[in-house]
């Protein structure tokens, strides 16, 4: 991305715009772990095989990926608030459809549903790169950082929701539909006070970065993908199919919403250092911390399902995914012009969100079809973890290994 200059008049800007998106990532996040808790309980109700339990949160993430390009393409023609509003309509029309589906009983409109409530999510992965937009090449970790740490409200406010609405109506989590929407609504206003610019249209004739194939090629860009999709699937695939774990081991809703909670704190509240952490060490030192402390998590829940096991597998996972994810998007910022950012982070999103995709698809089929108890289920998912790992970690050693000039073409 090409450096923004620092004047006190555009810090002050972009100070601003971090405000804004960390209020927005506080209150319309909060519907982000809403559906990973109820999305797999909703759908082990309304679902005809228990192997689908998870499909609505597959569809959620498959509507994250098939919005990520149009949304990253409408932003470069007509700004970020443009596609955060668009977002926001969507899930507040994907709640409405859900909730239908949940009244009707109906699993097809539900998963129509959770289908647009993923444009949302799409748009919640773009308020990192937002936050990057005006930032000076200094400021830039730490915005994406404290745009990051918004989520630990949404992490305590979220399912907090969940127990306060989950019961509140004859048919369970229909309220808690009922007040994602509102959430939208919210946002909508909150973004209003957004202030970036719209990218100026490319003269005719004038530079317009390089092709997609020549991106994807490059050494840095290539490697962040890899590392943020790794880092982002494996946490899904974990995180999808932990509400069906701990259900599944005779604890009850309200423990799986506080695991939920503390996993989704532990994702956001290490934002208040990465920033500082990657401006110190470098992008690739705290990927690679975080691809080990995966592992960890993975290590963690494969030796046991008692409650405790759960909390400390689930907050090294979160853990994990922030330092992995947090660099990855830092490295992907520095390597690519103004001109390529729309191309660049719309297809990493799509990526990023095609992996999350079969990670969350696959996640139920473990869970619940590949062993005859809800423990060898879950030691199937945690063990899934591994080769991806391998494939993450080998990148970032590939890229270490090659000279400076390489690296950087």
């Amino acid at each position: 991305m090409t450096d923004t200059i620092a004047t006190p008049a555009t810090q002050a800007r972009a100070k601003r715009n971090v405000a804004v998106l960390v209020a927005a990532q506080a209150v319309v996040g909060a519907q982000l772990p809403i559906m990973f808790i109820i999305g797999g309980l909703s759908g082990q109700m309304l679902a005809p095989n228990p192997c689908w339990a998870t499909l609505p949160i597959s569809m959620i993430v498959l509507g994250s990926m098939l919005a990520a390009t149009p949304l990253s393409a409408i932003m470069q023609a007509y700004g970020r608030r443009a596609g955060f509003w668009l977002a926001c309509v969507c899930g507040a029309i994907g709640a409405m459809l859900a909730a239908y589906g949940l009244y009707a009983g109906s699993f097809i409109i539900f998963l129509l549903g959770s289908l647009l409530s993923g444009v949302y999510m799409s748009a919640n992965g773009f308020y990192r790169f937002a936050a990057a937009d005006m930032a000076s090449p200094e400021f830039r970790p730490k915005a994406i950082s404290f745009v990051m740490a918004g989520g630990l409200l949404s992490a305590i406010f979220g399912p907090q929701l969940v127990s306060a609405t989950s019961d509140a109506m004859a048919v369970p989590f229909l309220a808690t539909y009922l007040g994602v929407i509102c959430l939208n609504i919210a946002g909508m206003v909150l973004l209003s006070f957004l202030d970036i610019p719209t990218p100026p249209k490319p003269e005719e004739g004038a530079d317009r970065g390089r092709p997609v194939r020549e991106l994807l090629t490059s050494p840095v860009i290539a490697v962040a993908i890899i590392c943020g999709t790794v880092a982002y699937a494996l946490m899904n695939l974990v995180m999808t199919s932990t509400p069906l774990a701990v259900v599944g081991c005779g604890f009850d809703t309200g423990d799986a919403a506080n695991i939920v909670s503390a996993h989704v704190l532990a994702m956001y509240a290490p934002s208040f250092i990465t920033g500082h952490v990657i401006t110190r060490f470098g992008s690739r030192a705290v990927v690679a911390v975080g691809l080990v402390i995966l592992a960890l998590s993975g290590a963690v829940a494969i030796s046991g399902v008692e409650l405790e096991q759960f909390y400390i597998a689930l907050i090294l996972l979160g853990i994990g995914w922030n330092f992995g994810f947090i660099g990855a998007t830092t490295m992907l910022t520095a390597a690519h012009s103004v001109e390529e950012r729309g191309r660049v982070q719309g297809l990493n999103d799509m990526i990023v969100f095609g992996g999350v995709f079969l990670a969350s698809l696959s996640s139920g089929t473990l869970m619940n079809c590949s062993g005859g108890t809800t423990q060898t289920g879950w030691q199937f998912v945690n063990m899934a973890m591994i080769p991806f790992l391998v494939l993450a970690g080998g990148a970032l050693i590939w890229l270490a290994m090659r000279p400076k000039d390489a690296a950087a073409r």
